[in-house]
C-alpha cells in the first residue's frame, strides 16, 4: 500500500501570476496534491524558482560582424542537492520555457531519487545558421556570462537540445579556465576523453527502452505484435528506435523536423539511421557496396505521424505537440514522453477520456540524467566504470523506479502521471520539511 494522506483542497500550486508555459506545466500538481502529504511551507517554495539569471552573449561572428543573443539559467530547487539541467540551443528558447524545463527537471530527479535539484538553460539561437567556430565562441560567452551561477556543488550543465559532447567539452574547459583549475564535474556528457561518461550519449533512449519493457508487458505487449511511430529522429529518438527495432518491435514510422516516413510492414531503421546522418534527411533507402536496403514507403508530416493508427507513439522532438486542438486525433493506446512536454495539459484530458495511456517525460527521459549522475560521480571519485556497468546501474534505476510509480498508480487507482508526481513530490516534501514548517516553529518549547 502507498502511504498517502490528502491534503486541504485550499492547497494549490498554481498561481495566477505565473507565465503562460509554466502555468500550464504546474498545473500538473493539482491533482497530486490531492494524495500527498506535503506542508503549505513546501508548496510555496515549490512554486516559484530559487534563482534565475538572463544575460547577453555578443558574439565575433566570421565575417566580423558582431551579434548578441540571449541567455538563461534557471535553478529551480536544490533542496535535494546542486541544480542539475541541460543546456538547448533553439530559436523558440525563453526564460518562461527554461523556467518551465527547470521545473520538470525537479521533479524527475526527485522520482529517480538523484541527490539533485531542478535546473535548466538556454540561448536563443539556430544554431544551424552558425559556423563551428561561431558556436564554440558562443558556447565560451554563454559559460563566461553564467560562471558565478554555476559549479560543481551548485548547478551541473548537461546536452539538450542541439547541444551535444564537443559543447559540453567546450564549456567544462571555458569554466576551468576561468576558475583556474580543472572543473570536470560543471558539465556532464562530455567526450570520454575529458572525463565524460560510458553511456552518456544514449542514456536517454536507453532508460526510455527499460520503462517500456517495464510497462507494455502488463498490458500483455509483446514486441512482434506492437506497432510503434516515433516523431523526432535525433540521438534519442533514432537510438531508441534501433532498440525497439532489435528487441523485435515493429517501427512503421519515424520523422524529424523536415518530415517524415512511414510503412505499414515496418522500417529498416539502420539503414534509415545512416542515410540521416550521411546525408541529414530521413528515408527508407540506403545502398552501400552490395548492400541495399529497400522498403516501399511514404512520406507523411509530423502532424499525420501523431494521428496513425499504431500501439504505440512515441514523441521525441519538442514540447507541446500533442494539444488540444490534435488530441482527439490520436489513434495510439500507448504513449512515451521521450521529448520533455510533448503532450499539454488539455491534451492530457482529452487522451484520459480516449482510454490512452500516457507515460510521462519525468520518467520515461529521466535516464539522460541517471547516467549524467553517474558521470558526476565519477568525475568526483577519479573512477571510471565500464559500459556494461553503467547500463546495469541504468537499467536498475529506471525499473526500479518505474515499478515505484506504477504501484502508486494502481494503489490509487490513478494516471500514471499523477502517480509519478506524486512520487516525486513525497520526497521533496521531505527534503524541504526537514529543514522546517509552520507547524514545527509553531511549538512552544
Amino acid at each position: 500500500m502507498v502511504n498517502t494522506i490528502s491534503v486541504p483542497n485550499t492547497q494549490t500550486f498554481v498561481d495566477k501570476n505565473q507565465t503562460s508555459l509554466f502555468a500550464s506545466v504546474s498545473q500538473r500538481l493539482e491533482k497530486a496534491l490531492k494524495y500527498v502529504a506535503i506542508s503549505e511551507d513546501a508548496i510555496a517554495r515549490l512554486r516559484y524558482p530559487k534563482a534565475s539569471l538572463s544575460v547577453s552573449i555578443p558574439v565575433r561572428m566570421d565575417d566580423g560582424s558582431l551579434r548578441v543573443f540571449s541567455g538563461y539559467r534557471v535553478r529551480y530547487d536544490d533542496t535535494r542537492g546542486p541544480g542539475k539541467g541541460g543546456v538547448r540551443y533553439h530559436p523558440k528558447v525563453s526564460l518562461d520555457e527554461v523556467q518551465s524545463l527547470a521545473f520538470w527537471m525537479t521533479f524527475k530527479c526527485a522520482l529517480l531519487d538523484l541527490p539533485f535539484g531542478g535546473a535548466k538553460g538556454g540561448v536563443t539561437v539556430n544554431p544551424k545558421e552558425l559556423s563551428k567556430s561561431e558556436l564554440e565562441r558562443l558556447s565560451r560567452g554563454y559559460i563566461d556570462a553564467i560562471a558565478d551561477f554555476i559549479g560543481v556543488d551548485v548547478d551541473i550543465l548537461a546536452p539538450d537540445v542541439y547541444t551535444n559532447s564537443t559543447i559540453m567539452g567546450w564549456m567544462m574547459d571555458e569554466y576551468s579556465t576561468i576558475k583556474r583549475h580543472l572543473c570536470r564535474g560543471v558539465v556532464t556528457g562530455k567526450p570520454l576523453t575529458i572525463g565524460g561518461s560510458q553511456g552518456r550519449d544514449t542514456a536517454t533512449a536507453t532508460g526510455a527502452f527499460h520503462v517500456m519493457q517495464t510497462f507494455l508487458p502488463k498490458f500483455d505487449r509483446v514486441p512482434e505484435e506492437t506497432t510503434v511511430a516515433i516523431q523526432g529522429f535525433g540521438n534519442a529518438g533514432a537510438t531508441l528506435a534501433e532498440l525497439l527495432a532489435k528487441a523485435g518491435y515493429k517501427i512503421v514510422a519515424v520523422s524529424d523536423s523536415q518530415g517524415g516516413i512511414y510503412a505499414p510492414q515496418g522500417l529498416d531503421i539502420p539503414s534509415v539511421r545512416e542515410h540521416k546522418n550521411s546525408r541529414r534527411q530521413i528515408k527508407a533507402v540506403y545502398c552501400q557496396d552490395s548492400v541495399c536496403s529497400i522498403v516501399e514507403h511514404q512520406t507523411i508530416t509530423n502532424q499525420e505521424l501523431l494521428a496513425l493508427d499504431v500501439d504505440v507513439l512515441i514523441p521525441a522532438a519538442l514540447e507541446n505537440q500533442i494539444t488540444a486542438a490534435n488530441a482527439a486525433d490520436v489513434k495510439a493506446k500507448f504513449i512515451f514522453e521521450v521529448a520533455n512536454g510533448p503532450v499539454t495539459t488539455e491534451a492530457d484530458r482529452i487522451l484520459q477520456a480516449k482510454g490512452v495511456r500516457v507515460f510521462p517525460d519525468i520518467l520515461v527521459n529521466a535516464g539522460g540524467v541517471t547516467v549524467s549522475y553517474f558521470e558526476w560521480v565519477q568525475n568526483r571519485n577519479g573512477w571510471y566504470w565500464t559500459l556494461e556497468e553503467v547500463n546495469q546501474r541504468l537499467q536498475t534505476k529506471m525499473e526500479t523506479e518505474a515499478k515505484k510509480t506504477w504501484a502508486i498508480a494502481q494503489d490509487l487507482q490513478i494516471d500514471i502521471r499523477t502517480a509519478a508526481y506524486i512520487h516525486g513530490l513525497n520526497r521533496l516534501g521531505e527534503a524541504l520539511d526537514a529543514k522546517g514548517t509552520k507547524d514545527y516553529f509553531s511549538i512552544r518549547e
